[in-house]
C-alpha cells in the first residue's frame, strides 16, 4: 500500500474540541507541518450551540464565518486562513473509514492513509435518527435532524420553503426545546411531542419544567407528553405531511424536527482501545489504553475527580476545556513538565426566546425551588438547589447576571453545608451571594 502522509499529531474530527485543542497547539508553539485537523465536514472548526439558535433567527442570522472557533468563549475567531499560517494542515470533507491504533494508521474513505506519532480523538457524537429505529416513513422529506452545519442549511431552507407552515418537534431535550422556540420566531405552528413526562428530564425536575412548558404554551408552542411518534405519512412527492402518534393522534406537518439524541462515534476504535459507559476511557490527562492515544470531548469517558467517578460530558464547556487539558499534557509530556489533573465541575446552559439557564454540580438528592417562577412575570428569575447528605451538590438558575451565574457555581464547587433546608429555601440566590 503506498505510504500516505505522516504527522507528529493528527486531531480526528473538526468540531468544538478540534479547534480548542488546535488553539492550544498553536499557543504551545506546534511547528509548521507537525499538525493536521482531519474533518468529515466541509467547514473549519466552528461554535456548534450557534447551529440550534443563532443560526435559525429570522432576522440577523449567524452565519460563517461569524462563529468560527473560539469566540463562544470569548476567544479569538480561528479563520480557515489562521490553519494555513500556522502550517496546520486543515483536511474537510475527509472521512476517515478505518483506524488501526497499532500500526497507527489512519485511512480515508477515498482510500488515502495518514500516520501519526500522536491522535487525539475527538469524532463527537452523531445524532440518532428514527431510521435507526425502522420508524415507519422516518424517511421521508423534510425530515429533519440538527448536528453539522449541512443540517442546519437544510433546516433554514426547509422553513423557508414552508414558510408559516405546521412544525412537529420530536423530543423534549435541548434540541426540542430549543429548536421550538427557534420555529416559533419563524412564524410556524410548533407542537412538541416527547414520551417522558417533562422536558429536559435528565436535568430539569418536575418543578423547573413546569415554569418552562407553561413559558412555551404562553408563546403558542403545543406540548403533547407522554406519547411518541410512531410513524409518518407523506404525499405523492415523498414529503412528510403527517405525524402518527402512539395514542392514536395525527398531527398536520409540514416540517419535522427530530432531536431524540447523540451517539458517541467510537466506531472506528471498538476493540482496539478499553470503553466505559459509552465512550473511549481516559485518565485525568484524556489519554485512552493505548500510549499516545488521546480521546477529547464527547466520546471521552474520563475521571470527574469531584464526584471520584467516571464520566461521560456532552457538553460544549467540557469539549473546549478537555481538548486544552490533552494537549496541555501532550506537550508537558515531551518537556517533562506536570500538568495538573483534569478538575471539571460540570456546567450546561441554554437559551431560548427570551430565557437563559445555567446549571453547575451534580443533580443529585433532594431540591428546593426558590425566587419567582411564574411564566407570566415580565422578567422571571428562580432557581434549584440539589442538598445531598446536608451539602449543596448543584445549582440551578434562571435569568441570572454574569454574577449570579458565578455565585451558583461557587456553591457547586465548594459544596456547602446546609443547616435546614427551610432556610436555604428562604434564601434562595442571597445564599448563593455570601459563600
Amino acid at each position: 500500500m503506498a505510504s500516505g502522509k505522516h504527522f507528529k499529531y493528527v486531531i480526528l474530527g473538526g468540531g468544538v474540541a478540534a479547534g480548542y485543542a488546535a488553539r492550544e497547539f498553536a499557543k504551545q508553539g506546534v511547528q509548521p507541518g507537525e499538525l493536521a485537523i482531519i474533518s468529515k465536514e466541509a467547514v473549519a472548526p466552528y461554535e456548534r450551540p450557534a447551529l440550534s439558535k443563532g443560526y435559525l433567527f429570522p432576522q440577523n442570522a449567524a452565519r460563517l464565518p461569524g462563529f468560527y472557533v473560539c469566540v463562544g468563549s470569548g476567544g479569538e475567531r480561528l479563520l480557515p486562513e489562521w490553519y494555513s499560517e500556522k502550517g496546520i494542515e486543515l483536511m474537510l470533507s475527509t472521512e476517515i473509514v478505518k483506524a488501526d491504533l497499532s500500526t497507527k494508521t489512519l485511512t480515508s474513505a477515498a482510500g488515502a492513509t495518514f500516520t501519526y506519532d500522536v491522535l487525539l480523538i475527538a469524532t463527537g457524537s452523531s445524532v440518532i435518527k428514527l431510521t435507526d429505529f425502522g420508524t415507519q416513513g422516518a424517511d421521508s422529506n423534510n425530515i429533519l435532524y440538527l448536528r453539522e452545519i449541512d443540517d442546519a442549511d437544510k433546516l433554514v431552507a426547509a422553513i423557508q420553503a414552508k414558510k408559516g407552515g405546521k412544525a412537529v418537534v420530536v423530543g423534549g431535550g435541548y434540541i426540542g426545546l430549543e429548536l421550538s422556540a427557534a420555529l416559533k420566531l419563524n412564524d410556524y405552528d410548533v407542537t412538541m411531542v416527547f414520551p417522558e413526562p417533562w422536558c429536559m428530564p435528565r436535568l430539569f425536575t418536575a418543578d423547573i419544567a413546569a415554569f418552562y412548558e407553561a413559558y412555551y404554551t404562553n408563546k403558542g408552542v403545543k406540548i403533547l407528553k407522554g406519547t411518541l411518534a410512531v410513524g409518518f405519512d407523506a404525499n405523492a412527492n415523498g414529503d412528510v405531511n403527517a405525524v402518527k402518534l402512539k395514542d392514536g393522534t395525527v398531527l398536520e406537518a409540514d416540517i419535522v424536527v427530530v432531536g431524540v439524541g447523540g451517539r458517541p462515534l467510537t466506531t472506528l476504535f471498538k476493540g482496539q482501545a478499553a470503553e466505559e459507559k459509552g465512550g473511549i476511557k481516559t485518565d485525568a490527562f484524556f489519554e485512552t489504553s493505548v500510549p499516545g492515544v488521546y480521546a477529547i470531548g464527547d466520546v471521552a469517558t474520563f475521571p470527574l475527580k469531584m464526584y471520584n467517578e467516571l464520566r461521560r460530558v456532552e457538553h460544549v464547556d467540557h469539549a473546549r476545556k478537555s481538548a486544552e487539558q490533552a494537549v496541555k499534557a501532550i506537550k508537558g509530556k515531551e518537556s517533562g513538565e506536570s500538568v495538573p489533573e483534569y478538575d471539571y465541575l460540570p456546567y450546561f446552559y441554554s437559551r431560548s426566546f427570551d430565557l437563559g439557564w445555567q446549571f453547575y454540580g451534580d443533580n443529585v438528592g433532594e431540591t428546593i425551588l426558590f425566587g419567582d417562577s411564574d411564566p407570566t412575570s415580565s422578567k422571571p428569575k428562580f432557581g434549584s438547589y440539589w442538598i445531598k447528605d446536608g451539602k449543596v451538590l448543584g445549582a440551578f438558575l434562571e435569568g441570572g447576571s454574569p454574577d449570579e451565574n458565578k455565585a451558583i457555581a461557587k456553591v457547586a464547587k465548594t459544596q456547602p453545608a446546609v443547616a435546614s433546608v427551610e432556610e436555604l429555601k428562604k434564601e434562595g440566590l442571597q445564599f448563593a451571594s455570601k459563600i
